[in-house]
């Protein structure tokens, strides 16, 4: 949420469709932490909010092992992550750092010739359409926002992945709404719809977008400077290196048949209702600006997290 809330406040960010991947940006420079030392190592691990190189490697093992695996199997939704690691063909990885990779992250490993080769990867209104629905629906009321849940079907295990709608009260309070999402630790957490309750007026937009980002200046501005000059990454090749960009690419669809969602990461080397007799029914009308993220509940863990300004901005 750190690095979330910093790049939604700067001003080319502001008022744009925004898809990002905490979760993929947080694996890719986890991995980044494995292979460097310190001071470098110590820099990664206090952003990463990990005491160790240990426990940030078997948070990892957990999450790709457990969290992330295809729910699909089990009656759930279908889920895919993949982790790999390109090298220029003339670096060697240690072995300590292969096994690394290819145990706690599930990497896959590659050589590649990058000498020779490229890589790259107002007040207005629109008419958008609108998803409806006449069901009992996990709707909560909250101080300025309302929350909606939809949650994924759950398979047999126990995980339980939803989607979650943050939309304010008032039609430009989105900024303020972004505000308190990254500013109080707990924030998401206190507010979230555990209940269902009925439902007056439901629309949600439909809407399909993609984002790509370069992190390193985010990243530097947030104080993790030490991967980005020569002699940190020590712990991956038998060659002084460093980072020069972290890409993220982002996607996102959300329409009555359900949501796809993906993310890639590249690290570059170089209120409340009043009682009566029959309950007040909420509305839900997204209508303005909103957040939105996918969560695993019982881990807490946010796979995507986003805004929407125009639905119809892909």
């Amino acid at each position: 949420m750190t690095i979330t809330k910093h790049l939604l406040s700067k001003p080319e960010y502001k008022e744009r469709n925004i898809v990002i991947s905490p979760l993929s940006l947080q694996t890719v420079l986890s991995i980044t932490a494995a292979g460097s030392k310190d001071p470098t190592q110590r820099q990664l691990l206090s952003f990463l909010g990990s005491e160790s190189i240990t426990n940030l490697n078997s948070l990892s093992s957990h999450l790709v092992s457990s969290v992330l695996s295809d729910a699909a199997h089990f009656g759930g939704p279908r889920l895919t992550f993949a982790n790999s690691v390109w090298v220029e063909r003339s670096l060697s990885l240690y072995p300590s750092f292969k096994d690394t990779i290819a145990t706690d992250y599930m990497a896959t490993l590659a050589s590649l010739d990058f000498t020779n080769k490229e890589h790259g990867i107002n007040n207005s209104s629109v008419k958008v359409p609108f998803m409806t629905s006449n069901e009992m629906h996990f709707v909560s009321t909250f101080d300025g926002f309302k929350v909606l849940r939809l949650p994924y079907e759950q398979g047999e295990d126990d995980r339980q992945f939803s989607m979650y709608f943050f939309l304010p009260n008032a039609k430009d309070g989105l900024l303020d709404l972004i505000e308190k999402v990254a500013s109080e630790f707990e924030f998401l957490e206190d507010n979230l719809a555990y209940k269902k309750v009925e439902v007056g007026d439901f629309m949600i937009p439909c809407f399909k977008m993609s984002f790509g980002i370069e992190a390193s200046d985010a990243l530097k501005e947030l104080g993790v400077v030490l991967l980005f000059f020569g002699g940190g990454l020590t712990k991956m090749v038998d060659s002084p290196i460093w980072i020069s960009n972290i890409f993220q690419k982002s996607f996102i669809e959300v329409n009555e048949k359900g949501t796809e969602a993906a993310a890639a990461t590249i690290v570059e080397c170089l209120g409340c209702c009043r009682a009566t007799l029959k309950p007040i029914p909420i509305y839900f009308v997204a209508d303005h600006p909103f957040l939105f993220f996918i969560r695993e509940d019982f881990s807490g863990t946010i796979l995507f997290f986003g805004q929407v300004f125009n639905p119809l901005d892909g």
